[in-house]
């Protein structure tokens, strides 16, 4: 077959890895409702990453690139959401407890089936995605690939997004980093409105790809 694989998971990789929404969200769940709400959660970001390469596959880029109202809706969704955890970590931020509050309070963590919604929709409101696999597909699949081209593109990209976003749940969810948070729950929450308004930010201000 002729297409580029080891380039395909290079660029990949990078993009997968790196900050985001998604990485963002994994790691407040990994540490805050620990290893099992994390690594759902991870399930439904690499679901939804699996749900935009195959639709990319099937040509959504150049659709969604040609009708400006499509890419417009799933932004303002994408932001929207995203604004949403922004105002849930402020909150969390400025709560103020004591020691003996924290020990009355009982808090109930969210089932893996919600955090796995919760991934999922981190992930299939986020516009860039399918413009980043489409480009994928563009630069390394030969004009007139066929359907095992795409089912070998599409498996490999699947299995790269579990190990990177299980892997990153595993991580923040080791002691130590817990360990971490539960001493600096505030500060971190604050970083973390920060990091997803900014996130909603970028969104709004994005603009579809020239088709």
């Amino acid at each position: 077959m002729d297409i580029s694989l080891a380039g395909i998971l290079g660029a990949g990789l990078l993009v997968m890895a790196s900050p985001g929404p998604a990485t963002l969200a994994i790691a407040a769940a990994s540490m805050q409702e620990g290893r099992r709400n994390g690594l759902a959660l991870a399930a439904g970001v690499t679901t939804g990453s699996v749900t935009w390469s195959l639709l990319a596959a099937a040509g959504l880029g150049v659709v969604m690139a040609s009708h400006a109202w499509a890419f417009t809706l799933l932004r303002y969704l994408g932001a929207g959401y995203l604004l949403y955890l922004a105002i849930r970590s402020a909150r969390t931020a400025l709560q103020r407890q004591t020691p003996a509050d924290m020990a009355d309070k009982r808090t109930v963590p969210a089932s893996p089936a919600a955090s796995f919604r919760r991934g999922l929709l981190i992930h299939l409101t986020n516009p860039k995605a399918v413009f980043f696999f489409g480009a994928l597909y563009s630069l390394g699949l030969p004009a007139g690939a066929g359907l095992s081209e795409l089912a070998v593109i599409v498996a490999a990209l699947g299995a790269l997004a579990g190990l990177i976003f299980c892997g990153y749940a595993l991580l923040f969810a080791a002691p130590p980093v817990a360990r971490g948070y539960a001493r600096l729950k505030r500060a971190f929450n604050a970083v973390l409105a920060v990091l997803f308004s900014g996130a909603a930010i970028r969104i709004l201000m994005s603009r579809a790809p020239a088709g």
